[in-house]
């Protein structure tokens, strides 16, 4: 019998794609998706059950409470589902490969391309909880964790990426304004998951940074969409995150990631050179296709 892997967040975004990238990426492992239907995170015994069930040989753990707003209107929430849940998925699997999705947000995005070794200083709950799971979980010398940005993809229900809120947003006439000094490294999210595949193969435990090659504010980011997202043409309208008065955002979250791409098989993208890239029509925009020209 094949070795199991767990994905939890089966039904978030990266999760969608984590499970979706395994027949590709790792026909050698079984893959086991947790979805919020399927359990909460926070119901600690029931989990500890489910675990025990299945017995997995790895865990790559995708849940989390992850927009920003949600978690400073929730602190208490945030914690218990982004630290507390983590922590104790983390023990239950103290003798195995575990992954865990962490955030640039902890980092405060006063300079950008950030390296593993930098300073983390987050500026809001969300960045806050993060970091404090990242903590829990390198102390296992086992376990690893990767901080992602800014994901682009398509959901099954359509409300999970950047991408899907802008163009809802844009459909129901509404004006969508990016910054254009708030800088992200975009990624498909079929790199991440075919990256994450990869990193577990290896077996190399440890803090990753996986981001996109190019640094892009929000409204080019936006510009770049243009092609693929007609409904969004006219509804884009520029700002600056000196005049943003909601919950904190750091100005720019761009990520060094050198010490991934040494164990990967493929060469990460920018952001504007994969969409230069795919042109095939029906394809899924985001999925990591057979083959792919950099440009």
């Amino acid at each position: 019998m094949k070795p199991l892997v767990l994905v939890t967040g089966a039904a978030g975004l990266i999760g969608q794609y984590v499970l979706r990238a395994a027949a590709r990426w790792a026909p050698q492992w079984d893959v086991h998706g947790l979805t919020r239907k399927d359990v909460d995170l926070t119901d600690l015994s029931h989990v500890t059950d489910i675990y025990r069930t299945l017995n997995p040989q790895a865990v790559i753990h995708c849940a989390a409470l992850s927009r920003t707003k949600d978690c400073e209107q929730h602190p208490e929430k945030a914690r218990l589902v982004n630290v507390a849940a983590t922590a104790h998925l983390a023990t239950l699997a103290k003798d195995v490969p575990f992954f865990f999705l962490s955030s640039g947000e902890v980092f405060d995005g006063e300079r950008g391309w950030y390296e593993e070794g930098d300073e983390a200083r987050p500026i809001n709950v969300y960045g806050r909880t993060k970091l404090e799971a990242e903590h829990v979980v390198l102390q296992n010398p086992r376990h690893a964790v990767v901080r992602i940005v800014l994901t682009a993809g398509t959901s099954q229900d359509g409300d999970r990426s950047f991408v899907e809120e802008m163009c809802r947003v844009a459909t129901s006439g509404g004006l969508v304004t990016l910054f254009e000094d708030e800088y992200r490294c975009p990624l498909p999210a079929g790199v991440i998951a075919r990256a994450l595949w990869e990193l577990l193969d290896h077996e190399r435990p440890g803090l990753y940074h996986l981001g996109g090659r190019e640094r892009l504010s929000r409204w080019e980011i936006g510009q770049a969409l243009l092609q693929w997202y007609p409904m969004l043409t006219a509804r884009l309208q520029s700002g600056t995150a000196r005049s943003y008065t909601g919950s904190p955002r750091p100005v720019d979250l761009s990520l060094r990631c050198d010490k991934i791409q040494r164990l990967l098989s493929f060469q990460i993208p920018g952001f504007r050179s994969w969409l230069a890239s795919r042109t095939e029509a029906g394809a899924d925009l985001w999925d990591y296709p057979d083959e792919i020209r950099e440009a």
